[in-house]
């Protein structure tokens, strides 16, 4: 079976679709499992909410091939690490880094060992990891916790680390900004999107500032990223000892990537604001109910923010006075599926009935 050129183009994968903006040479082994090229899709009733004219638009990072952003940093690393003749990568992880890491060491052919924090990670990513065939370890503690110790190991050189601190994986995540770009023909006005360790909105900035470099586009978007309340380090500008947030992909207390998250909001001039876990899940709902989209708590992070900034006159960044016609981009990061639990609980409440026409009229409510 024969595939077609635009087939081919959507399953080469993001070092193949934008090698001259990547540290990767001819001689570095390229692991992917076709990750990128993900929807960017216009949202009417997000557009609505907004008004004025405005634009939204989803960039739905949950349709890669492990269901979520990582896989783009992760294609890089590992490559990386490949090319270094690492025989094992290891990782802190909540979640969506153990599953990425695991599949793309899988690719490879090489260990992947993952160290999490016991009882904090979402079942469906802790699965992911298992299936992939990664070494676990849970320890009593938080992520950052973890990260200390990953950290450590990797200073003996015996794994390469794949957690956002490597700058391979900054490298990958960047090309979601120039798909965005390369789809809407030029940078959008505004960029929001969750905020956990920080890698992701550092990379975005890199992405756009590039394209504008090479003249692909002709302005950086404003970054807008937005925190948990029960874990904003970088919003009260003091790390959080005990983070708490039903989005566990940000449940982080001290970002690994906090001082350059803050050169990107302050060089965009952007901002950074925290939203509850109460609209978090707010968020999550009405995005699947009204624009068919899907995401786990921590994505939807970016869509409660969203909602802040065109509601409330407290929030960071108010949308009551931006220009009309405006351009706005919400990343959100993970498939709902990873992380199903507070749907889950919704579910317990679907009660059957009777097998008979009658019944399920009045349980329709007809």
């Amino acid at each position: 079976m024969q595939c077609t050129t635009s087939e081919l183009r959507q399953s080469r994968g993001v070092i193949e679709s934008y090698r001259e903006f990547l540290p990767v040479s001819d001689s570095t082994p390229i692991v992917s499992l076709g990750e990128g090229n993900t929807t960017l899709i216009y949202c009417p009733q997000l557009s609505k909410r907004v008004g004025r004219g405005c634009e939204v638009f989803v960039k739905n990072e949950g349709v890669n091939p492990t269901g979520s952003f990582k896989d783009r940093g992760m294609t890089v690393a590992v490559s990386k690490a490949m090319e270094r003749a690492a025989s094992a990568i290891i990782c802190a992880s909540t979640g969506n880094t153990s599953a990425s890491a695991a599949a793309y060491a899988a690719r490879a052919g090489i260990l992947c060992i993952v160290i999490l924090p016991t009882g904090k990670i979402a079942t469906g990513k802790l699965l992911q990891a298992f299936a992939y065939g990664a070494k676990m370890v849970a320890i009593d503690g938080n992520f950052d916790d973890a990260l200390g110790i990953v950290r450590e190991l990797g200073d003996s050189h015996e794994f390469v680390i794949v957690n956002s601190i490597n700058p391979d994986r900054i490298a990958g995540q960047k090309t979601a900004a120039f798909e965005i770009v390369d789809v809407l023909g030029d940078a959008p006005d505004f960029h929001l999107l969750p905020v956990g360790n920080a890698g992701n909105i550092t990379a975005y900035r890199a992405g756009y500032r590039e394209y504008q470099a090479h003249q692909k586009s002709t302005k950086v978007p404003a970054m807008i990223g937005f925190q948990a309340a029960g874990a904003a380090p970088i919003y009260y500008n003091r790390i959080v000892e005990k983070p708490e947030t039903i989005a566990s992909a940000i449940r982080i207390g001290n970002p690994a990537s906090w001082k350059q998250a803050c050169a990107a909001i302050a060089e965009s001039h952007g901002a950074i604001d925290f939203v509850s876990d109460q609209e978090i899940l707010a968020a999550q709902s009405w995005l699947a109910k009204h624009e068919g989209i899907f995401v786990e708590p921590a994505s939807a992070a970016s869509i409660a923010g969203l909602f802040k900034c065109c509601d409330s006159n407290e929030a960071a960044y108010a949308f009551q006075n931006i220009p009309e016609a405006s351009r706005i981009v919400c990343t959100v990061t993970g498939h709902g599926l990873k992380d199903p639990d507070a749907i889950t609980q919704a579910m317990k409440e679907l009660k059957p009935v009777a097998a008979t026409v009658n019944d399920v009229r009045h349980a329709i409510g007809l």
